[in-house]
């Protein structure tokens, strides 16, 4: 068994650019596992055949494989600290035209969260995120900008009532934020990275890498920032080689390029 997952890795490689060596293995294999049951298929073989003759199913591996969990908001007493220190030094330090990447974005609250954190802050004309996600479909659910209620629990009341729009159970985010966000395909273990950027927001996504993978991702980071640029990440992460890597620790879950 062990021989023939190392063999589906190495195919699902071939057919994804997903390099699945880069996450937890124990995890990773009990969730492929699971899906593989799902479809009645017993064999890695014969799974692998499935998810190159039809294109449904393969998309609901990338889907199933890609951990998407997101809110908006999530954790507020970091978007607190996002808030009412980090944006404002950084327009402080470069502007209002600043480069903001949200990475790993999945369905599109993080990226629609900086714009509304951003807009008490800028007018929106002159805020631009660009997010990325490795997976198609949640970046197709993101551009559809249309969450559950839960969703939203942690949005300020103002901004909820300022740009979301009731529709039956669900919740519509209004175009003016939408149109401020720019979503890109993009696998943080394979492509290049953008440069220059201001503020790099990954939040909650590396914890089911693997540590040299962590490590290598929070290096590519550090390249991508400018000098006095920061890095947000998740409140269950932490870079605990921070200095060796190239950044300043300002709190917690804020890292600073030097």
């Amino acid at each position: 068994m062990a021989y023939d997952y190392e063999y589906f890795k190495k195919a699902v490689f071939d057919l994804t650019a997903i390099n699945l060596n880069a996450y937890k293995q124990q995890q990773m294999k009990r969730r492929i596992d699971t899906l593989i049951s799902k479809n009645g298929v017993k064999e890695y073989d014969k799974y692998l055949q499935l998810l190159k003759t039809d294109q449904a199913r393969f998309e609901e591996f990338v889907n199933y494989l890609t951990i998407n969990v997101s809110e908006f908001y999530r954790n507020p007493e970091q978007w607190h600290i996002l808030d009412k220190e980090v944006i404002p030094e950084l327009i402080g330090k470069f502007g209002k035209n600043l480069k903001i990447w949200s990475a790993a974005c999945s369905t599109g609250d993080e990226p629609y969260s900086l714009v509304m954190a951003l807009s008490r802050h800028l007018p929106l004309s002159q805020i631009k995120i660009v997010a990325t996600d490795i997976d198609k479909q949640v970046i197709a659910k993101a551009k559809t900008g249309l969450y559950g209620e839960k969703s939203l629990a942690g949005v300020p009341d103002d901004l909820k009532q300022k740009y979301f729009t009731k529709i039956g159970p669900s919740y519509q985010i209004s175009q003016e934020i939408k149109d401020r966000v720019e979503f890109k395909q993009h696998n943080l273990l394979k492509d290049d990275y953008p440069t220059d950027c201001h503020l790099i927001v990954c939040r909650n996504v590396l914890i089911y890498f693997t540590e040299e993978a962590k490590i290598e991702v929070y290096k590519k980071f550090a390249r991508s920032l400018k000098s006095g640029g920061i890095l947000f990440i998740g409140s269950t992460e932490q870079i605990i080689i921070y200095k060796e890597i190239g950044y300043e620790r300002k709190n917690s879950f804020f890292y600073l390029k030097p």
